[in-house]
């Protein structure tokens, strides 16, 4: 009985070390995603949209627009979608001030990986493929102001 008791013990010892461990690692992980050091940005940045921007792709990216993100964004990009969660503000496409940048690659990896700290505008990686993400790319950058 002692004995089963002990090795219980250890169990349970091994299993809280490695749980902390595993949560110290998110942390360092979380931190990481939510920093946006400059070598990201320039990253970020510097990725080239492979999807031309063309009739085709802003209409497949209106439609994934839809489904994804109009009901945060609203239904023409203006930040007022009705299922914005309390107390967050989600980003108006169609005005000039872009806060994550406006490079193809910058919008691109917004959407891929959300916006920290809190990550009001969730990572949709995983849920969105790639090239869906660069349609939406192609779109929304329809309803930012002409320079």
């Amino acid at each position: 009985m002692a004995q089963s008791v002990a090795a219980g013990f250890t169990m349970f010892c091994v299993s809280a070390i490695g749980l902390m461990g595993a949560m110290g690692a998110m942390g360092v992980v979380g931190y990481a995603a939510q920093a946006k050091p400059a070598a990201a940005n320039a990253a970020a940045r510097a990725l080239k949209n492979p999807v031309p921007a063309n009739a085709v792709s802003v209409e497949a990216g209106k439609a994934v627009y839809a489904k994804y993100c109009r009901s945060c964004h609203g239904p023409e990009g203006k930040g007022d979608g009705p299922g914005t969660p309390k107390d967050v503000k989600p980003a108006n496409l169609t005005d000039a001030k872009w806060d994550h940048g406006s490079t193809d690659g910058e919008i691109f990896t917004t959407i891929k990986m959300g916006v920290g700290p809190k990550f009001d505008m969730d990572s949709w990686d995983g849920r969105i493929k790639d090239p869906d993400i660069w349609n939406v790319v192609n779109y929304v950058k329809t309803l930012a102001p002409k320079k």
